[in-house]
């Protein structure tokens, strides 16, 4: 499923190319990404339709509406640069 972002003359389209056991390979304007089941968990158990059902959120990132997930681009780039973090209460933060 391919989706192009309608607010860009030079839309970038993003899709995904194949869903394994490890995790999700993505296209995003052209350069592929593979997404790590043990770096992002909540994709891990998400229906295939939803899986499928991406797009572009503006230029910088990607959204996967039915999951209530976004991912800008450059942390698919760079992923070193942003560690997950989840925030289980006020004072508290736990590296995924």
């Amino acid at each position: 499923m391919q989706n192009d972002s309608k607010n860009n003359t030079n839309s970038i389209s993003v899709s995904v190319l194949m869903i394994n056991a490890q995790g999700i390979l993505i296209s995003v304007g052209g350069q592929d990404f593979f997404l790590s089941y043990n770096r992002l968990p909540w994709l891990r158990d998400a229906a295939i339709k939803d899986v499928l059902n991406v797009q572009m959120c503006g230029t910088e990132a990607v959204e996967w509406p039915n999951l209530d997930i976004d991912l800008e681009i450059e942390s698919l780039r760079h992923p070193e640069r942003y560690p997950l973090l989840i925030k289980r209460n006020p004072t508290e933060f736990v590296n995924v």
